[in-house]
């Protein structure tokens, strides 16, 4: 997944937000904090009874929480609420919602112990993670960093012969200035950074790439791109016989291994050394067994044909964007990326995971609504100049979720686990 040095050299820019790397090192950006005890562990981590989700509340309240929709003491009551969200509507679909936690995070915008919200039904998931969350924070925490960002629309212009194409695609690199002003109109907060052309025969299709601030970025991007065709449509010297706002080629809502080889949406990495006493005494295993167990899921992931190799990115990023209020069809490009693990040379247990899709906003979307505002404001995510610091949560609550899982395949754990928290019980 590699960067050129021009785009590098902007993203590094923009994440440091005008302070030298020197100034952000000491501020304490890739510094671990100052040792300090972990916060309060999650109560009653695998009881089920409403006293133990009072104390998981009365926690969550202790720390100004808010958990009023949440708990069921308000609902909301005006449809109106929802509009922009459904159409058609009839009620809400409730799904149970856990919390994971406490997980240490050091990043470029997240830092500090947090209680990640999940929503689902799969039983075992949120245990799962919770058990990640505690092997890898006890060892000092995941560090975890935003380093590019980009989300596409791809339109599709037609023409009779390659000789339009020509004259088409030489005036659209003498007007990008123009075609960005065209674009920029239609948003606040969004910028294109770039418009790359593939030309196949008789059909351009135009990558046209943004910046998009706190939100997602979807539904900007799309009304953005296509005020630009449309200047172009009015302006070029050469017309196209038809064209498409989307031409397939954004990897939109698709895993694809054009967004796996540069970003679609924020790209995050995150890594953790963990405790060769943690990973024995948590995990029931070794270092050395994780890592045997990793080449043999590295190898068999090639011949599965998949794009990337990771353990279960889907459920951890599906959890939290549904409780987030994240767009759910993005888990199809969030959850490809790649899983490594290694082990020091003082046989810790080293893994790190990188993810060049991850689509998330918090702003915008569905954000706003009572139960996912709440969710994101449990993070501290909520708004305005938030989005990279809850890209940075969920790529570190993935790596969790992939400590636990090859954990428990390699100790035994994994159909255990599954029995006792994944099967209802009379």
């Amino acid at each position: 997944m590699p960067t050129s040095i021009k785009k590098a050299q902007k993203n590094l820019k923009r994440l440091l937000n005008n302070e030298t790397l020197s100034d952000f090192i000491v501020r304490g950006g890739f510094v671990n904090p100052e040792e300090k005890p972990l916060s309060e562990s999650i109560p009653s981590p695998l009881s089920w009874n409403k006293p133990a989700q009072t104390k998981r509340l009365e926690l969550l309240r202790k720390l100004n929480k808010p958990v009023e929709y949440i708990c069921g003491v308000k609902y909301p009551d005006e449809p109106e609420m929802f509009k922009g969200n459904i159409e058609n509507y009839i009620g809400i679909a409730q799904v149970p919602l856990g919390l994971v936690g406490p997980l240490r995070v050091i990043g470029m915008r997240a830092n500090g112990d947090f209680y990640v919200p999940m929503a689902t039904t799969e039983g075992a998931l949120v245990a799962s993670y919770n058990r990640g969350a505690k092997v890898v924070s006890l060892s000092g925490g995941v560090r975890s960093a935003c380093l590019s960002e980009g989300v596409q629309r791809t339109p599709a212009f037609k023409f009779n012969d390659l000789r339009e194409v020509g004259e088409f695609t030489s005036w659209l690199l003498q007007n990008f200035d123009n075609i960005k002003k065209s674009a920029e109109e239609h948003t606040r907060y969004g910028k294109l950074e770039d418009i790359r052309t593939n030309i196949d025969g008789n059909q351009v299709t135009l990558i046209f790439e943004y910046i998009t601030g706190d939100a997602s970025g979807q539904n900007m991007v799309t009304i953005c791109t296509y005020g630009a065709c449309k200047y172009i449509e009015q302006n070029s010297p050469v017309k196209p016989h038809s064209w498409y706002i989307e031409g397939n080629l954004s990897g939109d809502k698709k895993a694809s291994s054009i967004s796996f080889t540069s970003v679609r949406g924020k790209k995050v990495v995150a890594e953790s050394v963990i405790k060769k006493e943690l990973v024995e005494k948590i995990l029931h295993t070794t270092p050395e067994k994780m890592f045997d167990y990793w080449k043999t899921a590295i190898v068999n992931g090639i011949q599965s044909g998949s794009i990337g190799v990771n353990g279960h990115f889907a459920n951890g990023l599906a959890g939290i964007f549904l409780a987030c209020g994240q767009d759910i069809a993005t888990i199809s490009e969030a959850s490809v990326g790649i899983t490594r693990f290694d082990f020091t040379q003082e046989n810790d247990l080293y893994v790190s995971v990188t993810l060049p899709n991850l689509i998330v906003g918090t702003v915008g979307g569905g954000t706003g609504l009572p139960t996912q505002k709440e969710c994101l404001e449990i993070i501290e995510c909520y708004g305005k100049g938030k989005a990279t610091k809850f890209a940075e949560i969920c790529a570190a609550s993935v790596l969790c979720g992939e400590v636990s899982i090859i954990g428990a395949i390699v100790s035994g754990d994994f159909a255990r686990a599954h029995k006792a928290f994944g099967r209802k019980r009379k």
